[in-house]
């Protein structure tokens, strides 16, 4: 039965633990993250949170419906335990403290010529301390005479862990205890094996021992502080380790550390933004530029020399050194130490040598095995490029197989040894000219050529010089075509298909497009500053009849006064980007022509520079001019240059 003083503690006890508890609610979509919210605020680990569920969340259906889980949260109270001076103390506080283990105190007795010494050793933890009695045994065990028995008592009681005299005994330097040493393990180990003393007969001291040692030559690695131990608790009669010689460490060899994953069947896949891996995108060409640092020879170590116990030197075997892994088209730097890239390509590790290669082949299609090929150097695949799958490379490209709906992206020649397929979202981008047996449905932009010996099907084709279809089903078909200086094919256009084809010369298409660009923003600055004038004029207009302004009509006509001046410095700038485009178009001097050696169908529209005429009636083997400021046919004439392969693919003579 509880009586009221014990009832009144208990109340206290619980309000007291009450007002340590802080309490909050928390919001979160998840349990997980709204525990976790809790444990920031009340700044404790999640262990020490205790939490009750108010609303329970919903995670919703297709995004809707979603609903948040609420709780409330506090600190949970650890047990708690009570020290002998009533001092409360969290059992995570006991938890931390180290862990002491108990042991009981000990003593010794040391007979020396000068006379029976005892030393008592305090216990550690809750062991328990030593008495007088088991110290009185111990000096009556080696027939110690003549003790103290308050000296031994205050020894005992102070337990200071170093030798007293308390008294006398018999000495019998016949039955003292003696020491032998043996060397062993190529003079690695020492060991020392000890006599006990008999009646009468002194202990060896640590000195004694160490002096021994000395006079045997065993100076290092001997092992004083076991030694010290050792005296206390002797082991009789057995061989002891005291000494040991340091042994000889190798130097570490040198070794080549890379600046790229050597191992090529790794691969190395990255996340986009959405947090999705694109398994296109596999990065298995390492691409390298010219002077890029490849790997550095980190050199060997010398080794570390041993000692024997007897002071002898043994000497070690210092680190290996290696040969620089030097591959093609890469070379040594000035420190002798790193390997730089000569040139842009892959690097590779070819018999242990370090390669940068100028060509990268795909054995195979370009497809999920090969993830997307992005090289800074040539590319050559031996057979296809499946849709949706990419190539760029600083150099060329030659595919031995056919393209889809893929896209291609070249600074050189592109060369397709069968055809492309683009299916409308093909795209095909190249710094100098393009090579394939057919086109069509794809988007083309080429610096020099474009040639398709089988025709051009339904594409847009830019040429910064020429479009050629050559060979007996060299036809254009459908499409915008666009080039500098001519479009030839054996046939322009078809007599069934509805498709518009529109072949155009006599500017460069880029520039061209450009102006068009600079021209319609021009167009937009203009009718821009036609309104900032306006309102302007307005606002000047009802200064001058009321002599002022309200303060934000003043300020909204300083903010016009900047944009005119803005505006007026972006139309000054177009102007000079229009004028030098202008100047580049201006300066083509080819007259443009577009021909066919075989026929042209009605439909196709003819343009050349800004004359457009559309073809009414078939032509058979005509070239269309421009002539007068009109559109001329005039029979076929070949092409003045001669269309052959180049030393990387094909090329103009």
């Amino acid at each position: 039965m509880v009586d009221f003083v014990q009832l009144q503690q208990i109340m206290k006890e619980s309000l007291e633990q009450d007002r340590i508890i802080r309490t909050i609610d928390v919001t979160g979509s998840t349990l997980e993250k709204a525990v976790s919210e809790a444990a920031v605020l009340l700044n404790l680990p999640i262990r020490r949170l205790e939490y009750e569920v108010i609303d329970r969340g919903f995670p919703g259906i297709l995004g809707k419906g979603q609903k948040d889980w609420t709780i409330r949260a506090y600190e949970r109270i650890l047990a708690k335990k009570e020290t002998d001076s009533s001092v409360v103390v969290e059992e995570k506080v006991i938890d931390e403290a180290p862990v002491i283990t108990d042991k009981d105190g000990d003593a010794f007795v040391h007979l020396y010529p000068e006379g029976a010494f005892l030393k008592v050793v305090p216990p550690i933890g809750k062991g328990k301390k030593i008495t007088e009695a088991f110290a009185m045994e111990i000096l009556k065990s080696r027939v110690v005479k003549d003790i103290d028995i308050a000296l031994l008592s205050e020894t005992v009681k102070e337990a200071a862990g170093s030798f007293v005299k308390v008294g006398n005994f018999e000495s019998n330097p016949m039955n003292d205890a003696y020491v032998n040493v043996d060397i062993s393990d190529m003079g690695m180990k020492a060991y020392i094996n000890i006599n006990p003393p008999g009646l009468g007969g002194c202990d060896l001291p640590v000195e004694t021992i160490l002096s021994f040692l000395r006079n045997n030559h065993i100076v290092h690695g001997v092992k004083e502080d076991f030694i010290r131990d050792f005296v206390d608790r002797p082991v009789y009669k057995e061989n002891v380790l005291v000494a040991e010689g340091t042994k000889p460490s190798g130097g570490r060899d040198a070794y080549i550390q890379y600046n790229f994953e050597i191992d090529q069947t790794k691969v190395r896949l990255r996340e986009g933004f959405n947090g999705q891996v694109d398994f296109k995108d596999l990065h298995i060409i390492q691409n390298v530029v010219e002077g890029q640092p490849l790997a550095k020879k980190i050199l060997p170590e010398l080794g570390t020399p041993g000692i024997t116990i007897n002071g002898k030197v043994l000497p070690a075997v210092n680190g290996r050194d290696i040969a620089m892994p030097l591959g093609k088209n890469v070379h040594v730097g000035d420190d002798e130490l790193t390997i730089y890239a000569d040139i842009n390509g892959q690097v590779v590790v070819v018999n242990n040598k370090i390669n940068v290669e100028p060509i990268y082949t795909v054995k195979g299609n370009v497809d999920i095995k090969t993830g997307n090929i992005i090289f800074l150097g040539t590319v050559v695949v031996t057979g296809n490029v499946d849709a949706g799958f990419s190539v760029k490379a600083a150099g060329n490209i030659e595919i031995h197989g056919t393209v889809e709906k893929a896209e291609l992206d070249a600074e050189g020649d592109i060369i397709v040894h069968q055809g492309i397929t683009g299916k409308g979202a093909g795209i095909v981008r190249t710094g100098r000219s393009l090579w394939s047996r057919f086109i069509e449905n794809t988007s083309v932009e080429a610096g020099n050529m474009v040639v398709a010996s089988d025709g051009i099907i339904n594409s847009q084709v830019d040429a910064y010089r020429r479009i050629a279809c050559q060979g007996k089903r060299a036809h254009i078909v459908g499409g915008r075509l666009r080039a500098t200086d001519e479009i030839i094919a054996e046939s322009l256009g078809s007599p069934t298909s509805g498709t518009e084809t529109i072949c155009e010369v006599g500017f460069d298409p880029k520039h061209k497009e450009k102006l068009g660009i600079y021209t319609e923003n021009k167009e937009s600055l203009v009718k821009q500053l036609e309104e900032i004038r306006l309102n302007l004029q307005t606002l000047i207009n009802i200064k001058k009849q009321r002599k002022s302004l309200p303060e934000d009509k003043e300020s909204f006509m300083r903010e016009l006064m900047d944009k005119r001046k803005e505006v007026m410095g972006d139309l000054q700038k177009i102007d000079e980007d229009i004028g030098e485009v202008q100047e580049i178009l201006s300066g083509i001097k080819n007259r443009g022509r577009i021909s066919a050696s075989s026929k042209v169908y009605p439909g196709v529209k003819i343009i050349i520079r800004d004359v457009k005429e559309e073809v009414r009636s078939e032509y058979k083997a005509v070239t269309f001019i421009l002539e007068n400021d009109l559109i001329r046919v005039i029979k076929y004439e070949e092409s003045e240059e001669k269309i052959s392969r180049g030393d990387y693919g094909y090329s103009a003579d």
